[in-house]
């Protein structure tokens, strides 16, 4: 194909899959765009970013600057929710070009006459943009160049800044090339920023041994909003299927009072769209929806595609389930973990378009009741291609709707459900515990393309992972794991209250809680309080009165020589808000050590003092030089140092 460009643009980034999915920004976020522009011969060249909205029909214009070797870089700002195109451009610059060889020719004290003449027809239709001064600039341009006798004041127009300042402002694209369009969705902030707290409803009364209520969930809300949780995470609130019920522990014998497990969804009682009728009713749901938001709480639901043998959908919809010859249904594993309890639906059925649509609609009723935020059950265990397109219906007509992807699989997959929508992931951090494996993962998710698709939402537990290194273990190794969860990523959860009141009797020799609450009702003292329960109070408050704790990416590892203690910088986009954060990973001994400062990242230099105050103590230091000692105990095994310059 023949192409009379001379520019060519190449390896603009961020793109995901050569433009295939969009990246990722929320409200307010900046895009920094990297290009590589060039063209034959020795041209002067200018480059942009072209963005606009979905809903403008205007390109707006960001201009690249060049840094080295071909490489042009620019950044624009995302303003709204939805999806913005982006694109870059490149040109040769003509009236710069010509600037840039009659200043060398000028400097080599050669005469410049018919150059000066080049530059009338490059002028003239700058004219019709130009401010009212500018054009009177402008005019004498053209009249200088034009009179030899006015030579020498036309060398100085030439080559003046004002020149150089419109022909900048008002660039001839002559011949423009373009790259291909890509796309970055924009989210609220929630997408980015968010702490995240679960508990099973039916363990909420102030009863032993009797079944909890939504009204009970309301008892809770002012505990819940006073440690500082923004969502609230029920595992599924639906009928629970009474065929093949499992028993306490995960026997598969259930007694008579056995509640079963909340993910085998479906009974007598409705399916997908019903709620538990122990719970209490449709009416009471809403309003503890309702009584949440008061206390800027969302209610976060599971979303659990998956049928218990007595649910609805079996009778009515036999085709949406693979039946063996013997008329059953295999029932769902994951080795060696077995499901007896629960049928996995058939998605390569003659049927999915239906079956498609109920899930829909099934996500659409708890919609309209108000449930903005939803976390997915075992995502990787269905097609790609349906996420993205019950993602892609629902955001079109609730853009508020957000995704979390719980999905404790093979990176690959964690990445590819990313990149089909999901908002945030769970994440490999539940069991990332030494200072260099959570060094490695933060930079693999923080430095890698990932970090424009794939949001992180750290969990030091939940109702299916009690892992090894918090069984038995002490209140200081509790505190550590919240700290770091809560200052690496932005947004954290934990499963409650087991986590804070450090319950973590195992099955032996397994990550498995024992006697666990998916298969039976428990009783807590929900009022108690302990140091974590203060401290995580405290972090989290921390947490939302800095930005630097709002996203993950911006985040500097600081050398530090201990393999105890892990040092990091992390800052918001404007540098306003900078915090040096350092983690003791020693549950039982004192830990000292000497943090190296990031001198140029934080623009100070050497025997320059800056102040830095502990967020947590209130205690605050100046320090003098780039290596600073430090030294952390067990009791508080942290540091969230606010730089003050």
């Amino acid at each position: 194909m023949q192409n009379q460009n001379r520019v060519v643009i190449d390896a603009v980034s961020p793109q995901i899959n050569c433009g295939e999915f969009f990246i990722k920004r929320v409200i307010n976020e900046i895009v920094n765009v990297d290009a590589h522009v060039l063209v034959d011969g020795h041209d002067v060249i200018a480059a942009s970013v072209l963005f606009k909205h979905e809903k403008e029909r205007v390109w707006s214009e960001s201009r690249m600057y060049h840094v080295v070797n071909d490489e042009w870089k620019c950044a624009f700002t995302v303003q709204k929710q939805g999806f913005y195109s982006y694109k870059v451009q490149g040109w040769v610059d003509y009236a710069l070009n010509w600037q840039h060889g009659i200043e060398r020719k000028i400097e080599d004290h050669q005469h410049v006459k018919s150059e000066l003449l080049e530059a009338v027809p490059i002028i003239e239709p700058l004219l019709k943009k130009a401010t009212k001064e500018e054009k009177v600039f402008l005019k004498r341009c053209i009249a200088n160049f034009q009179d030899e006798s006015k030579y020498e004041e036309a060398v100085k127009d030439a080559i003046s800044e004002e020149l150089h300042h419109i022909f900048v402002t008002y660039p001839e694209k002559f011949l423009a090339n373009e790259s291909k369009v890509f796309q970055v969705y924009v989210d609220r902030k929630k997408a980015r920023f968010s702490t995240w707290y679960e508990f099973f409803p039916r363990s909420a009364s102030e009863v032993e041994g009797q079944h909890g209520t939504f009204k009970d969930c309301e008892r809770l809300l002012p505990r819940v909003s006073k440690m500082g949780f923004d969502t609230l995470y029920f595992p599924p609130i639906h009928p629970i299927g009474e065929v093949n019920r499992k028993g306490k522990n995960n026997t598969t014998d259930a007694k008579d009072g056995d509640v079963g497990s909340a993910w085998g969804i479906g009974s007598k009682d409705g399916g997908h769209k019903a709620l538990h009728p122990q719970l209490g009713s449709l009416d009471d749901f809403k309003e503890l929806i309702k009584k949440a938001k008061e206390l800027d709480i969302e209610i976060a639901m599971d979303y659990a595609l998956q049928a218990a043998p007595d649910h609805p959908w079996v009778k009515s919809h036999p085709d949406w389930f693979k039946w063996r010859p013997d008329g059953t249904v295999q029932y769902a594993e994951n080795p060696p973990k077995k499901y007896q309890d629960i049928l996995p639906i058939y998605w390569e059925s003659k049927d999915y378009k239906n079956l498609w649509q109920e899930c829909l609609e099934s996500m659409l009723c708890w919609i309209d009741c108000g449930i903005n935020v939803f976390r997915v059950d075992n995502p990787h265990t269905k097609p790609y291609y349906f996420w993205n397109w019950l993602i892609s219906e629902v955001k079109a007509k609730h853009p508020d709707v957000l995704f979390l992807a719980e999905a404790f699989t093979k990176p690959k997959v964690m990445q590819r459900l990313a990149k089909e929508g999901y908002t945030q992931s769970y994440t490999y951090f539940t069991w990332r515990n030494n200072k260099h494996e959570l060094i490695e993962y933060m930079t693999k998710l923080t430095q890698s393309e990932m970090r424009d698709y794939m949001q992180p939402n750290f969990w030091p537990n939940t109702p299916d992972i009690n892992p090894f290194h918090l069984q038995g273990a002490n209140e200081s190794k509790y505190i550590q794991r919240y700290i770091l969860a809560a200052t690496l990523s932005s947004s954290i959860g934990i499963y409650g209250p087991v986590f804070e009141q450090m319950i973590s009797e195992a099955i032996p020799g397994k990550e498995e809680y024992h006697m666990s609450e998916k298969f039976q009702l428990k009783h807590y003292d929900w009022f108690k309080e302990n140091k974590l329960t203060l401290l995580i109070s405290k972090i989290n408050a921390l947490r939302h009165q800095n930005e630097a704790l709002q996203q993950t990416n911006n985040i500097k590892f600081c050398t530090i020589e201990n393999d105890n203690l892990m040092a990091f910088y992390k800052w918001n986009d404007s540098r306003t808000n900078e915090l040096l954060i350092i983690i003791s990973l020693d549950q039982y001994y004192a830990q000292q050590g000497s943090v190296q400062l990031p001198l140029e990242e934080l623009g100070v230099h050497h025997g320059q003092q800056i102040r830095v105050e502990d967020l947590i103590t209130g205690s605050s230091y100046n320090w003098h030089h780039e290596w600073n000692f430090v030294e952390l105990h067990p009791t508080l095994p942290f540091h969230i140092f606010k730089i003050n310059k």
